[in-house]
């Protein structure tokens, strides 16, 4: 693995693929922090596998898990995904492993951004962060991919969609939040984005989905589903604070043009029912930094949105809500060359993200 300092992406020809352009894999990382996971993880971890196993149908997983862990991961995971033993604070795989561009000739490399669990001492998640911080290097290291050291820049996967034609989607609400970049204004976060991920226009969604303790991860509320087209998580009840929300990320869109100078075809993603966390999946939880990890009735930040695009299907979120079978149909109908695999995720949800947050895929 090589370093690369003094160079970025944008002068050396690479850039960020769209997710569903080809895959050579993806990684995922072994849940087990019992602040995050309740009762020791042991629902997550089936719904970790669950997700692991329909990705593994048509592209290679590769699973990281702790010393502690890596008997257990290589005990419930099949065969056909990797287990290697990598220690890391927890397991969001989307937002600190690699965020893996390619050039013309099919060459990949990495980029290592700074990660201070989703704002640092300001608005952080968690304390400490340092081994989620070396999982991108490490994972390089792993698959021998050359690296882009961009540590001084705080940036998580969840945080950025690209198009693979030179257009990022972001939030406002996350990337110019006080806990990550402070010292830079949006002029100068949106020139990295154009250095690293290659893009010519990045759009500014004001905001993502209510209640989301990442400030709002674009990953959770918009995604391409092909150059020109995307989907937005969307409610219909004007009584619900995400109306307004979804309403506002909708005007924008419609009132801006992509790289290609497209007006992007929005197509709306219904949410389910809000979902709040009971007092008994509250129990099982272990505080963190002397606070509740959770509180009884607290909206968890469920979207349909938060899908993981393999080579061959779909992996969304089900919520045994009555909506999900309609999410399910939607997502569908935008890839009827995949098959869509909908896996119950609310023991995924309640450790604060969902499938796309818990997977990174590596272009092909």
């Amino acid at each position: 693995m090589r370093l690369i300092k003094d160079r970025t992406p944008a002068e050396d020809g690479f850039r960020m693929p769209g997710e569903f352009e080809p895959h050579e894999g993806c990684i995922m990382i072994f849940p087990e922090r019992p602040d995050s996971w309740q009762y020791g993880g042991y629902a997550a971890r089936k719904a970790f596998v669950q997700v692991a196993e329909a990705i593994s149908q048509s592209e290679k997983v590769t699973v990281c898990a702790s010393a502690s862990q890596y008997d257990n991961a290589r005990a419930m995971l099949p065969e056909t995904v990797r287990v290697v033993e990598m220690s890391s604070n927890d397991a969001w795989a989307r937002d600190y492993a690699p965020t893996f561009v390619k050039n013309d000739s099919g060459e990949i490399r990495g980029i290592d951004w700074g990660f201070n669990a989703w704002g640092g001492l300001s608005d952080g998640l968690y304390f400490p962060w340092d081994k989620d911080n070396q999982m991108a290097r490490k994972i390089c290291d792993l698959f021998d991919r050359d690296v882009y050291h961009k540590r001084d820049f705080i940036l998580e996967g969840g945080s950025i969609h690209v198009d693979g034609e030179g257009t990022c989607i972001v939030t406002e609400s996350c990337l110019l939040s006080k806990g990550r970049n402070p010292d830079m204004r949006r002029e100068q976060i949106e020139q990295v984005l154009r250095d690293y991920l290659n893009v010519s226009v990045v759009l500014w969604l004001p905001c993502g989905i209510y209640n989301d303790e990442t400030n709002g991860h674009v990953d959770n509320i918009c995604a391409f589903v092909k150059p020109g087209e995307a989907v937005l998580a969307w409610t219909d009840d004007r009584n619900d604070v995400q109306y307004e929300m979804s309403k506002a990320c909708l005007e924008y869109l419609e009132n801006n043009t992509d790289a290609a100078g497209r007006r992007i075809k929005v197509h709306k993603l219904m949410l389910p029912a809000p979902v709040t966390v009971t007092a008994d999946e509250c129990a099982g939880l272990d505080a963190c930094r002397d606070e509740p990890a959770r509180i009884p009735g607290e909206r968890l930040a469920a979207s349909y949105v938060n899908f993981y695009i393999a080579n061959a299907n779909i992996v969304m979120p089900g919520f045994g809500d009555p909506m999900d079978e309609r999410a399910k149909e939607t997502l569908q109908s935008l890839f009827p060359e995949r098959e869509v695999i909908q896996i119950y995720a609310r023991d995924i949800l309640i450790g604060g993200g969902n499938i796309h947050c818990i997977t990174q895929q590596i272009p092909r």
